[in-house]
């Protein structure tokens, strides 16, 4: 006779139960909802991602070092270093399937500009999507030790007569940024314009990959530049220049890199699409804690990451800003922001701002359609169909795809409703 647990199940039997009960919560623990189930997963393995060294890529980083893009079924994830920008852009030109890559770190405002033609070769428009805003907030803009003396800070105004001074003596004044039509470009055209000095007639806009910014100011190359860190950080630290302001200052809690991918790889891949921006959603909870900041600077300097010293990137990952002229503020609350403040979130507002301040600048005609171009890029519902999974609180998802109006540090207003006053309220504009 078979013994019994008193409830007519037998002995073995219940074992067996007890034992697969345990497997099943320990596979549910490991990959989240519906992406444990094999019939559900991904449709591939894998993906490529490039990132330039920028402290922002740090989601795909942590999502690859801690496990994360495997968690959600997705081991094979590359993330493959890009030597510039334009590098970015060829190799997704070209696609994963081609040898370049899938998807990319990217400046906000490039897969517009990939996806209509207007920084591809011989035109091609290559359709791309905005799955996640990566981060929020710090970025910085800085100067040549020579201009220390005239105490620029947020008010680029005092380099006036020090950059006339100069191009008088029959000099050329070189401000640097990492592609045209970027976010470091609007930021620095966004700021020198507000001091009245245009950057189309009175500098010479160059363009510059990250990791060269530092060793370009260091030989005199360049006047002022702006870029993410780690680099604005590592230029105080080696006494080569100082920060003007960051770009939170311009801007608090500004957009700022984005993840991008090829539209015809998510077409192809829609469950790996959504596995890949559940990996980084918890790689951006795991970056914003702040008990975590001394981890990831270590992980981020890695050699085959950054190749920097840790110094280089947990001042200002933590919000600890030495400028490099004296000040120095402590928890300044310009941190990188990873998650909160709806930090992932890819507000099709904030997407607006961007092509509107390219079509300032000229990269984009006037009359272009601002919200079918947003409309047809950002895929925000991706990233809502990824937080259902995941099981992100409600309190972290937004309820509107607009933060409404936007307020500068000179007091212009971006209303996304309204582009075209915003435009008519900027005193600088292209060829003006």
């Amino acid at each position: 006779m078979t013994k019994t647990d008193g409830q007519g199940l037998s002995r073995r039997s219940l074992l067996k139960t007890t034992a697969a009960t345990a497997l099943i919560g320990a596979v549910r623990s490991a990959f989240p909802s519906g992406a444990f189930a094999a019939s559900a997963g991904p449709e591939v393995s894998g993906v490529k991602l490039g990132f330039i060294a920028l402290t922002d890529a740090a989601p795909l980083i942590i999502a690859k070092e801690k496990g994360f893009f495997e968690k959600c079924g997705l081991p094979d994830v590359e993330i493959l270093k890009q030597a510039s920008w334009g590098a970015t852009r060829d190799n997704l030109v070209l696609g994963g399937a081609a040898n370049g890559i899938d998807g990319a770190h990217i400046l906000t405002p490039m897969p517009y500009l990939i996806s209509t033609g207007k920084v591809t070769q011989n035109n091609v428009p290559v359709p791309m999507s905005i799955l996640a805003r990566l981060n929020l907030d710090s970025q910085g803009i800085s100067v040549a030790k020579e201009y220390a003396s005239t105490g620029v800070g947020l008010d680029a105004s005092k380099l006036r007569e020090a950059f006339a001074a100069k191009k008088a003596a029959g000099g050329e004044i070189k401000v640097a940024m990492t592609f045209p039509g970027g976010t470091h470009d609007l930021w620095l055209r966004y700021w020198l314009a507000a001091g009245g000095i245009d950057p189309d007639k009175d500098v010479s806009t160059i363009v510059v990959p990250p990791p060269q910014m530092v060793a370009n100011m260091k030989v005199g190359n360049m006047d002022a530049f702006c870029v993410g860190e780690p680099w604005n950080e590592q230029l105080v630290n080696q006494g080569i220049g100082f920060t003007a302001c960051t770009t939170g200052e311009l801007w608090k809690g500004h957009p700022e890199k984005a993840l991008g991918l090829r539209s015809d790889w998510i077409d192809t891949n829609p469950k790996a699409a959504k596995a890949l921006m559940m990996a980084v959603m918890e790689a951006q909870q795991w970056a914003d804690s702040m008990e975590n900041k001394e981890e990831m600077a270590t992980i981020l300097g890695k050699r085959q990451w950054f190749n920097v010293p840790p110094k280089d990137v947990a001042g200002r990952l933590k919000g600890n800003v030495n400028y490099g002229n004296g000040r120095v503020v402590e928890n300044s609350g310009l941190e990188m922001k990873f998650w909160k403040d709806h930090a992932s979130y890819p507000f099709k507002s904030h997407d607006a701002w961007f092509l509107t301040e390219n079509i300032r600048w000229g990269k984009f005609a006037p009359d272009t359609d601002v919200k079918a171009l947003v409309d047809k890029v950002n895929r925000e519902d991706i990233w809502r169909a990824a937080a259902k999974d995941l099981g992100v609180a409600d309190a972290d998802i937004p309820a509107s795809t607009s933060r409404g109006p936007e307020t500068f540090f000179d007091g212009k207003v971006f209303d996304p409703e309204n582009p075209k006053a915003y435009l008519e309220s900027l005193a600088i504009k292209a060829g003006a």
